[in-house]
């Protein structure tokens, strides 16, 4: 339905995708600004912080895609239309996921792909059949990660009712994070987003590898491989909070 909206003006659809592409792209300008200054940032190059900016732009993009439309959760347990969806036979998260469905953000996939595809063919590495084999890993795993971090956001809200903005800290805050090399971060906020919200096995640790750079943190080599594994752990978490998330949801009474 959301599709077929989007669609019935063309012409005003391909503007939207392409103010959307373009909007998004002022992230890689600030970052071309700043190397118009000086040669690397944390001792990165510009190919190395465009191949970061590219795998994590373009993985939020595939997740913000699919459940970007989470945060109107908080406004239907308000207004109590949120009620809707639990009688009908599909599954919550399917229905919370699709409302609002913007195939313009399109856009921001398309932008983070070019800006990858740029790095991919700049960047200096000794390509191996590992290193190939770890782009697309991590932007699948990448993708999942985001998801995840969707559902617990929304998980949230049924505590909050109204915390979109929290949830958008840790999601759009997380892809702005990570187009950046972690070397220009503190060891502290390195560690919280290794550890505790492991938002850096999206890009930065695989990244390290096939670039062939030092994280900041002890990692042990097998580590760079592991984002399959915490994009399973993630998804797993996500679905245990919205579950009890939904279990604990006691309408708005009108």
């Amino acid at each position: 339905m959301w599709i077929r909206s989007a669609m019935t003006y063309r012409a005003s659809f391909v503007v939207t995708v392409l103010g959307n592409l373009l909007l998004t792209g002022m992230d890689f300008a600030a970052i071309l600004l700043m190397f118009s200054q000086v040669d690397s940032l944390g001792g990165w190059s510009l190919p190395e912080v465009a191949f970061l900016y590219g795998l994590s732009a373009t993985a939020f993009g595939f997740a913000d895609l699919t459940f970007g439309s989470m945060d109107v959760l908080g406004g239907r347990m308000r207004d109590g239309s949120f009620d809707t969806l639990l009688v009908r036979p599909v599954p919550v998260l399917a229905q919370v996921a699709a409302d609002h469905f913007a195939l313009r953000r399109l856009g921001r996939i398309t932008q983070g792909a070019l800006v990858l595809g740029w790095a991919l063919l700049t960047v200096d590495v000794d390509w191996t059949p590992a290193k190939v084999l770890l782009v697309p890993l991590m932007l699948l795993s990448g993708a999942v990660i985001f998801c995840a971090l969707f559902v617990a956001g929304a998980s949230f809200q049924f505590v909050a009712q109204d915390a979109a903005e929290v949830q958008n800290a840790f999601t759009y805050g997380g892809n702005t994070l990570l187009q950046y090399p972690p070397t220009v971060f503190g060891k502290d906020l390195v560690r919280g987003v290794t550890f505790i919200l492991p938002l850096a096995f999206v890009n930065w640790v695989s990244a390290a590898y096939v670039l062939e750079r030092p994280y900041p943190l002890a990692l042990p080599q097998w580590a760079a491989f592991a984002p399959p594994l915490v994009a399973v752990g993630c998804c797993a978490l996500a679905g245990v909070a919205w579950r009890a998330g939904l279990r604990s949801y006691r309408s708005t009474g009108s």
